[in-house]
């Protein structure tokens, strides 16, 4: 077996904290990635990682193989990157990461034809709504609505992205409309809200400014898709980024609550760490999407 695909198949073990996770990753069997770090460790005499039941773990020995040979591999891809910007044709696998709802929608749409003009390139698009930690799943780009906090990252904006408020007509006829922003705290407000999330807030425009309000409501999920769902449910009311529900609203499937008070819109734009933005295919893609994705704002 190939000792540097061996080094591959350790490293994203090591960082996925699973075997079977690891192999997945790069597309092989949880036996075929088993074998290949039993090699390692055959090679060196030496036990890599700790496995129990339930958790999987470098060894000491493994920590301080694994920072070299993390080293080994981006040096090894800042080479191919540097030979693919002289040849023109960009060659290797691209890391994505999205919203649920932006990924399927915006960014989805656009891998297939820039693999047709790039044929060398293929694409991991992992989709959630949770916080993705970006340099330890070695993710390439990420698409990201918010303000961004990690200063290790490149961030490069698109777009300002417009959100609303909005429920069902039904909803409204049992409920109410909202007059006020004040209004919301006697409303099911469906939550988009993940594991250790901070305490839940919307942040609307008013005539003195920002205006922050404490919200509260019977469902929350992680999945912004189900939140719309809840909405033409008529459930309650959802904090949405307009371009999700544009077409809801046009065609009267849901009204939009406070229309003075709209929520404050959301930056959209993508994050790189800072060495692989200079991986052409990368760039590329980057240049690609960005151009792509400033038509429909």
């Amino acid at each position: 077996m190939s000792y540097l695909e061996s080094l591959r198949v350790f490293v994203r073990v090591v960082e996925l904290g699973s075997i079977t996770a690891g192999g997945r990753d790069l597309r092989l069997s949880p036996a075929v990635a088993s074998n290949r770090i039993k090699d390692l460790e055959n090679r060196f005499g030496v036990r890599l990682l700790n496995r129990t039941t339930r958790k999987l773990t470098p060894t000491e020995i493994g920590r301080a193989f694994y920072d070299n040979a993390r080293r080994v591999i981006d040096t090894l891809d800042e080479a191919e990157a540097l030979v693919s910007s002289f040849s023109g044709r960009p060659q290797g696998v691209i890391r994505l990461t999205a919203p649920l709802g932006l990924g399927r929608r915006l960014i989805a749409p656009l891998i297939p034809p820039f693999c047709a003009e790039n044929p060398g390139v293929d694409f991991r698009l992992r989709l959630s709504d949770r916080n993705v930690n970006i340099v330890e799943d070695a993710i390439d780009l990420a698409f990201f609505l918010g303000e961004p906090a990690d200063s290790a990252l490149k961030w490069r904006k698109i777009a300002d992205c417009p959100r609303v408020l909005v429920a069902s007509p039904a909803y409204l006829a049992q409920h109410g409309t909202p007059a006020m922003p004040e209004d919301l705290v006697d409303h099911n407000c469906l939550l988009l809200r993940y594991p250790r999330s901070p305490e839940y807030y919307w942040v609307l425009q008013s005539d003195d400014g920002p205006q922050k309000m404490m919200v509260g409501g019977r469902f929350d999920t992680d999945d912004g898709d189900v939140l719309t769902a809840w909405a033409l449910g008529g459930e309650g009311i959802a904090n949405r980024p307009l371009y999700e529900v544009a077409a809801d609203i046009r065609a009267g499937r849901l009204i939009e609550v406070l229309p003075r008070n709209r929520p404050l819109a959301s930056q959209f734009g993508c994050l790189t760490p800072h060495r692989r933005l200079q991986d052409p295919k990368v760039r590329m893609f980057a240049d690609f999407a960005v151009r792509e994705l400033k038509k429909v704002f």
